[in-house]
């Protein structure tokens, strides 16, 4: 008989399990990833896996202390979700994404926080909000072009957390030329940011400049709400979200005629 459980991952079972649907050590973007989770657990990262004892790793959840966030929000005092998927579609509508938000509420409150925070926005890469919005959570800001962020709070009184802002400002920083940022929390940027490269060079004959995020801080100071990932051209993104080479080849098409 199958059997479903919430696993808590740390730097010492990560890799029997893998995440995102990686699980193969060989991947540079696995790697990666399993490098920075090991760094961020003792930041308080929280990384649990939904297991099923017929079919391994089906769904996961990721989060932290809005201290160490890598979106770009000031969420201090609230548990902040990066990410929560179900991976195999028969495990999806079973009930099993409320399963791991609970996870989350749970240690927000263990841990004496104001609520718990996320990051959403329709389309590929990041959570929708109806999952939250069934919960008890509330939209409270938006960033562009269509980010919004939702908290559940424990106690009336509690902050609220905020998109930090200053949008067209922090894109000053980044002038002329093609800019790539990105970071290990997510493992599929390795090899896109890799081929994107590439395809710059070698087809538009323009050098891309990489910016390897270190630290929360530098994520939550980055030009979109996402954080961890985006492209600029002249001062302007071009991608607020992971795309493939061929995405960014029909974009780059699109701007250069």
């Amino acid at each position: 008989m199958e059997k479903i459980k919430i696993i808590d991952t740390n730097a010492d079972n990560i890799c029997e399990y893998g995440f995102c649907g990686y699980k193969n050590i060989k991947q540079e973007g696995y790697k990666r990833k399993t490098d920075w989770l090991k760094q961020r657990y003792s930041e308080g990262m929280r990384f649990k896996v939904l297991y099923s004892t017929k079919d391994g790793s089906v769904g996961f959840i990721e989060y932290v202390p809005g201290k160490y966030t890598w979106r770009a929000v000031e969420a201090s005092g609230y548990m902040l979700i990066h990410c929560i998927m179900i991976m195999k579609r028969q495990y999806k509508e079973k009930g099993y994404g409320a399963l791991l938000l609970n996870e989350c509420l749970q240690d927000a409150k263990k841990e004496n926080m104001h609520g718990v925070a996320v990051v959403t926005r329709k389309g590929t890469w990041m959570a929708g909000k109806e999952l939250f919005l069934k919960n008890g959570f509330e939209v409270i800001d938006e960033a562009p072009p269509d980010f919004e962020l939702l908290m559940k709070k424990f106690a009336n009184d509690a902050p609220l957390p905020k998109f930090i802002g200053d949008w067209a400002k922090r894109l000053e920083l980044y002038g002329k030329g093609l800019t790539i940022i990105q970071s290990d929390q997510c493992p599929y940027l390795a090899k896109s940011v890799k081929e994107i490269s590439e395809t710059a060079k070698e087809k538009y004959g323009i050098k891309a400049k990489i910016i390897e995020l270190k630290n929360c801080g530098e994520a939550q100071r980055a030009p979109c709400a996402y954080g961890i990932f985006s492209i600029v051209y002249n001062g302007e993104i071009i991608a607020d979200h992971p795309i493939s080479n061929k995405r960014f080849a029909n974009i780059m098409g699109k701007i250069l005629g």
